[in-house]
C-alpha cells in the first residue's frame, strides 16, 4: 500500500474529487479525515470507508474560517495522533459572469474560500508539521482555468491563479522543513460543481462546449485526480515540490 499507515486530511472531501481522493486514499492505507461544509454527506462518506475496512473520522469546517481550520486540525490529530498529508480541495465555482459584471461580493466570496481558505491550512498545519519533525506533503486543487482561462469567468480564474503562485512560494520557503507542496491543476470535471459553469442555456451544448475543448475528448473525474493526488502524497514523489500537475487530457498543452 503506498500510504500505509499516513494519515490525511482531505477537505471538500463529501463529493467529486475530494471524494476520490478521500477513497483512494484510504484503499492505500491512508487513516482520511473527511472534512467538509457538508457534515451529513461528509459522515455518510466516512462511514462508508469505515465499513470497507478503512479508517475514517468526518468533520464539518468552513475553510475560510481560522478558528475551525486549526480545530479541523487538531481534531485530525486526536483521531489518529499525527497528520502526514493536507489536501486542500475545497472551493467553490461561479456562473459564467464577466469580470466587471461580477458583485464584489461574489468576488470576495470567491477569494474568500478558494485563496484565503489555503493560507488558512497552512498557517495551522506547517507548524504541526514542524513540530512533528518528519516533513509532510500539501497538495492544493488549483485548476487549468490558472493556465488556460476560459471568458466568463474572470473572478473565478483569478483565484485559482493565485493558488498557482501561492504553492509554488510556499514549496520554497517549506523546502528545507522537507515539507513538499504542490498543485493539482484540472480540466472541468464531471462533479456537481460543473453545473455552476454551465450557465443557464441548454446543459447539453454548453456540456459539449467543455468536452470539445479537451484532446482527449472527455472531462475529468474522482478517479483521475485520486490518481495524480495518490501520486503526489506517496514516497515515490518525495523529489517533487512546487510543481502544478495538469490533469487535463492535453488542455493546456
Amino acid at each position: 500500500m503506498r500510504l500505509n499507515n499516513k494519515v490525511a486530511i482531505i477537505t471538500g472531501a463529501a463529493s467529486g474529487f475530494g471524494e476520490g481522493i478521500a477513497r483512494r486514499f484510504s484503499k492505500e492505507g491512508a487513516s482520511v479525515v473527511v472534512a467538509d461544509i457538508n457534515f451529513s454527506n461528509a459522515k455518510k462518506i466516512s462511514s462508508e470507508i469505515n465499513v470497507q475496512g478503512g479508517k475514517s473520522e468526518a468533520l464539518k469546517v468552513d475553510v475560510s474560517d481560522s478558528l475551525q481550520t486549526k480545530n479541523m486540525i487538531e481534531n485530525s490529530i486526536k483521531f489518529f495522533g499525527k497528520l502526514d498529508i493536507l489536501i486542500q480541495n475545497a472551493a467553490i465555482g461561479m456562473s459564467p459572469t464577466p469580470l466587471v459584471e461580477t458583485s464584489e461580493e461574489e468576488f470576495d466570496t470567491l477569494f474568500k474560500i478558494n485563496v484565503k481558505s489555503v493560507y488558512l491550512g497552512a498557517l495551522h498545519s506547517v507548524p504541526v508539521f514542524r513540530k512533528q519533525g518528519n516533513g509532510g506533503v500539501i497538495i492544493n486543487t488549483i485548476s487549468t482555468a490558472a493556465i488556460r482561462p476560459r471568458p466568463g469567468l474572470t473572478a473565478y480564474n483569478s483565484t485559482k491563479g493565485a493558488l498557482v503562485t501561492m504553492t509554488k512560494g510556499l514549496s520554497l520557503e517549506l523546502a528545507p522543513d522537507k515539507i513538499r507542496v504542490n498543485g493539482l491543476c484540472p480540466v472541468a470535471g464531471d462533479t456537481a460543481m460543473l453545473e455552476d459553469f454551465l450557465g443557464d442555456g441548454p446543459r447539453e451544448e454548453a456540456y459539449s462546449r467543455f468536452v470539445s475543448t479537451v484532446p482527449l475528448g472527455r472531462l475529468s473525474t474522482p478517479r483521475d485526480m485520486a490518481n495524480a493526488a495518490l501520486y503526489l502524497a506517496s514516497d515515490e514523489a518525495d523529489f517533487i515540490t512546487g510543481v502544478m500537475l495538469e490533469v487535463d487530457g492535453g488542455r493546456c498543452v
